[in-house]
C-alpha cells in the first residue's frame, strides 16, 4: 500500500499506520473551498482510514493535529466520529493537539490512523483478476455537490470482507496512477484501458477506489456498489 507504514509488532501482527493532511478547505476567510471542519475530518478520515484497512490494518486509534483553532476542534472530532460510526467502529480512539499558541489564516489538519494486523497480500496471479474502479474521482466542492458518486465507508467495509478481493484507494494522482502503482504492466505502450471516467482525474478524498477480483464475484460485487460500479476494459 502506498501510503503505509508496516512495523513489525509480534510474530502474528504488525502496526499499519496511514496518514493524510488538508489545508485551505474550512470556515477561515481565506480558504479556498467553505465548508465545514466537521466535513473536512470527515473525509480526511476517509483517506487516511481506508488506506490503513486496505493495507490490512484493523484500526485501533486516530490521531488529529489541528491547525484551525481550538474552537473548531469539537467540530473535527465529530468528523471522525461519523466515520468511525459508518464503519461501526465506535471504541476507537480519537487523540490529538491543536496549535493553540499562533492563529493561521487558513484551515489545516492532518490525521494519522493506526491499526493492527497482518499486510494485505494478493494471493490470485493478477493476470487473473477483473478490475472495476467504485465511486468517481472527485475534487473541491464536487465532493458535496455531487456525493451520491462517492464510495461510501460502509460499502468499502463489505467489499473487504469478500475473499480474493484486493481493494486500492485511489488518491490526487488519479486512477491511471494507482494503477501503475499496483502492477507495472498497466502502464505498458501495448496496454489500452477502456472506461467511463476521467483515469488522470484526483480523486480528491479517495472518493473512489480501485478493486481487483476474480470474475465469480462479479455480480456480488455489482449489486453491493450499484451505481457507483465502473469497469474498466483492459485491451492489448
Amino acid at each position: 500500500m502506498r501510503n503505509a507504514v508496516i512495523v513489525p509488532f509480534n510474530e502474528d501482527e504488525n502496526l499499519i499506520m496511514t496518514s493524510d493532511n488538508c489545508g485551505a478547505i474550512g470556515e477561515k476567510d481565506r480558504d479556498k473551498v467553505e465548508v465545514p471542519y466537521e466535513i473536512v475530518s470527515y473525509y480526511s478520515f476517509r483517506v487516511a482510514v481506508m488506506e490503513c484497512m486496505a493495507a490490512g490494518g484493523e484500526p485501533i486509534s486516530v490521531n488529529l493535529h489541528n491547525f484551525c483553532g481550538n474552537e473548531a476542534w469539537r467540530s473535527l472530532v465529530k468528523g471522525v466520529e461519523k466515520g468511525l460510526s459508518e464503519l461501526e467502529m465506535d471504541q476507537v480512539v480519537i487523540t490529538g493537539s491543536t496549535e493553540s499558541n499562533f492563529s493561521m489564516e487558513q484551515s489545516a489538519i492532518g490525521i494519522v490512523v493506526t491499526g493492527r494486523g497482518a499486510p494485505t497480500e494478493m494471493e490470485v496471479p493478477f493476470e487473473e483478476l477483473q478490475v472495476a474502479v467504485i465511486g468517481s474521482p472527485l475534487v473541491g466542492s464536487e465532493v458535496i455537490e455531487q456525493n451520491q458518486k462517492v464510495a461510501s465507508l460502509s460499502v468499502f467495509k463489505r467489499l473487504l470482507l469478500l475473499d480474493d478481493l484486493y481493494v486500492w484507494p485511489v488518491g490526487s494522482k488519479g486512477i491511471l496512477h494507482e494503477l501503475s502503482q499496483m502492477n507495472s504492466r498497466w502502464v505498458s505502450p501495448d496496454l489500452h484501458i477502456d472506461s467511463d471516467l476521467d483515469l488522470t482525474k484526483s480523486a480528491g478524498p479517495s472518493t473512489c477506489l480501485i478493486v481487483l477480483y476474480p470474475p465469480e464475484l462479479d455480480s456480488h460485487i455489482r449489486d453491493i456498489t450499484g451505481i457507483l460500479y465502473h469497469p474498466l476494459i483492459v485491451r492489448t
